[in-house]
């Protein structure tokens, strides 16, 4: 439980800040440069977004103090993310899990999943900098 609500908060941060910048690249960025370009150009402020959002996780949390503690709140948020982009592909884009999960452009996707690997890891890489 005491993973839960940090989870939950790093999650929220990250995901609304996705939710956002997605929204802005799909109807204004996509129809310009196109796909690939878009999403690329999202990762900077989604990874500025990922880092800040650790930072305060591990600041306001005092109960993840523990190295353990602060994996399992970046992996359970992940597990959230995961679930929150599964829910939109299938609800709104009305595509499988299986598309929702591998249908992405090569060079792009690979980044984008780069990153979901950096937001998993990123409450205990900050909190093992500072120790």
């Amino acid at each position: 439980m005491n993973t839960l609500k940090p989870a939950l908060a790093y999650f929220i941060m990250v995901f609304g800040t996705g939710f956002m910048l997605g929204t802005i690249r799909v109807l204004w960025i996509v129809p310009k440069i196109g796909v690939r370009t878009a999403e690329l150009i999202e990762m900077l402020p989604m990874f500025i977004a990922i880092l800040l959002s650790a930072h305060w996780i591990n600041q306001h949390f005092a109960n993840a103090d523990n190295i353990f503690t602060k994996l399992k709140i970046g992996f359970l948020a992940l597990i959230f993310l995961l679930t929150a982009e599964i829910a939109l592909g299938v609800g709104l884009r009305g595509v499988s899990i299986p598309e929702v999960l591998i249908s992405r452009d090569p060079i792009s996707g690979t980044v984008y999943y780069a990153i979901l690997i950096l937001f998993a890891l990123m409450p205990w890489l900050l909190a093992r900098q500072k120790s």
